[in-house]
């Protein structure tokens, strides 16, 4: 696994939209995924927490999106279809139909929330180690753990 991006943000509106541009050149589902799940911590655990966003590179042509927050029991339902006047609900429903897998890692204070996608290797390679991007720092192998099955 190779560390692509890791961004630290507190979780508002705003920061989606700078979460969506960070990761404009990994592609429109890691991009969406990202600001899906970013968007589920300001809307679940509260406007204005710390998150982070981790995007790393698998094997296989494969990167896996997490985003971690300090609350370990609000934890993500996939709800069954939203109705077309549904406010919300269609977030999850979006991430599981785009991610290969997708799955919740809690611990001691903090919950990460992760998908796997497949993408273009080149669209990774192309990414520098150090990109100017606010936010930037390096990540922990263990921040996003062992792959578990699609909830």
């Amino acid at each position: 696994m190779r560390p692509v991006v890791t961004l630290e943000l507190l979780a508002t509106p705003a920061e989606v939209s700078r979460v969506r541009r960070a990761l404009g050149p990994l592609g429109i589902d890691v991009q969406l995924c990202a600001s899906e799940l970013v968007t589920n911590v300001i809307r679940h655990v509260g406007e204005g927490v710390p998150a982070t966003v981790r995007v790393w590179e698998e094997e296989g042509g494969r990167v896996r999106v997490g985003v971690t927050d300090p609350d370990p029991r609000a934890l993500p339902v996939l709800v069954a279809a939203a109705g077309a006047e549904a406010e919300s609900g269609r977030g999850l429903a979006l991430l599981d139909a785009l991610a290969l897998r997708w799955g919740v890692e809690q611990e001691a204070g903090r919950k990460t929330v992760w998908c796997e996608l497949l993408t273009d290797a080149e669209t990774i390679a192309g990414i520098p180690d150090t990109p100017e991007r606010p936010g930037r720092q390096e990540a922990s192998a263990g921040a996003l753990g062992q792959a578990s099955a699609r909830s």
